[in-house]
């Protein structure tokens, strides 16, 4: 069997996790590929809202095995956090079930301090990082200073790396950015405590996924954030720093090109993004406050990790078709179309305009925006609360033809929209 591949096209917060839970119901293996838990994914399954950071959202099912790659940088404490609320809403969690690659890189609290400090300093320059310390863990990464899982399973050596880069990392925070020191003792202790606790789940998940993929089972690969956060691809310098693009998965994972299957590619039915950056369909006033809603449920557009307000506008085509290139996706899922009932007119950007010239496609990619006003396709609304819709057939001819529509803009055929945040809130098309 092929490895699937969830991809966000949008900023992230497209709703993959839902996707996810899903597809996992049919997956052997569901495999987190990039990011930490600066992301998060949101399912919810009957009364109970799962929020989950770094372990995979497909873990929540009882036949899938759940593995963290190592293109993930991971943050033992909310890591161990996660292992423990899932286990009291009754999801077994065991290493036979949830596994670590031992070349994942570790988030310490001085990536954490690095992270707060850099973005002060940033002023109004700022680009709206987490302060989760995922810029700086991955910079050690790259400059081959990083903490890999494992070192863990050495705790004697373990604990002097620590103590080392507490202390490393205090010259930082005190020379540069006069900001306060960490205590390498209380670190290394809290680290040695947390790596008793993971050192169980190490293992080498490249092979595990290899293997599977071998033996004709399903993988299903979940990465974190969207396309136009990408390191490379995205609205640089307002991105993640990782590839939540698919060619993320091969190396963030450890597989080869063999074996992919499906590339799905998840959209909102309109757009939004957390943070700064820019945004060329972006709404204010009353039409921001009905696409975000109030914060009341998990539907709501606040970030599931920050809770922040996301800022929110209407569907942009030339993005979509952007993120369709990069990733190669071979369908659309479009999430949140119930979020658009009740408005007489739904906008969608087919294409942009800038110094007198109409662009359908990106001339230079995503990272400056500004120049670009977008040109908008008016489509009638519905008024149908789409909440109870489970067939094609049932859905308002206006948004039936609003999904043909985007699928025209974007190339590739959409195959499911979600009308509401619960498992069976899905219509397959």
């Amino acid at each position: 069997m092929p490895l699937d591949i969830i991809i966000g096209t949008q900023w992230g917060d497209e709703g993959k996790g839902r996707v996810v839970d899903l597809l996992s119901a049919r997956a052997d293996i569901v495999a987190r590929y990039n990011g930490g838990d600066n992301a998060g994914h949101t399912v919810t399954v009957g009364d109970k809202t799962f929020k989950l950071h770094q372990i995979p959202s497909g873990a929540i099912h009882p036949n899938a095995i759940a593995i963290v790659g190592s293109g993930v940088v991971v943050n033992p404490a909310s890591f161990l956090a996660e292992i423990d609320m899932l286990r009291k809403n009754a999801v077994e969690i065991n290493p036979s079930r949830l596994r670590i690659s031992h070349a994942a890189h570790l988030i310490t609290p001085a990536h954490r301090a690095l992270d707060k400090a850099q973005e002060s300093a940033r002023g109004k320059g700022q680009i709206g990082t987490t302060g989760r310390g995922i810029g700086p863990a991955y910079t050690d990464k790259i400059a081959r200073t990083g903490i890999r899982l494992e070192e863990m399973l050495d705790l004697a050596g373990f604990r002097r790396r620590i103590e080392n880069h507490i202390e490393d990392a205090n010259q930082i925070l005190a020379g540069l950015y006069r900001a306060e020191t960490l205590d390498p003792q209380v670190v290394a202790d809290e680290y040695c405590a947390s790596a008793e606790q993971l050192a169980p789940y190490i293992t080498d998940t490249s092979a595990l996924v290899w293997e599977a993929l071998r033996k004709g089972q399903v993988v299903l690969a979940e990465g974190a954030q969207g396309t136009l956060l990408d390191i490379d691809h995205g609205t640089y310098p307002f991105v993640t720093s990782s590839s939540p693009t698919a060619p993320g998965v091969l190396t963030g994972l450890g597989v080869g090109f063999g074996y992919i299957g499906r590339v799905i590619g998840v959209t909102k039915a309109f757009q939004s993004r957390v943070g700064s950056g820019p945004f060329p369909t972006e709404v204010f006033n009353e039409n921001a406050e009905r696409l975000r809603g109030t914060g009341s449920n998990p539907w709501d557009e606040f970030g599931t990790t920050t809770g922040r307000p996301r800022r929110v506008g209407w569907l942009d085509g030339v993005l979509l078709r952007y993120a369709v290139r990069i990733n190669g996706l071979s369908e659309l899922v479009v999430t949140k179309l119930d979020v658009l009932s009740g408005l007489p007119v739904v906008k969608v950007c087919t294409s942009y305009r800038a110094d007198g010239k109409e662009y359908s496609e990106l001339p230079m990619g995503p990272t400056d925006l500004s120049p670009f006003e977008p040109v908008y396709e008016d489509l009638p609304g519905w008024e149908a609360d789409l909440t109870g819709v489970r067939s094609w057939s049932d859905l308002p001819r206006q948004a039936q033809n609003y999904l043909e529509r985007i699928a025209e803009i974007s190339g590739v055929p959409v195959c499911q929209v979600s009308v509401g945040p619960e498992r069976e809130q899905v219509v397959d098309i």
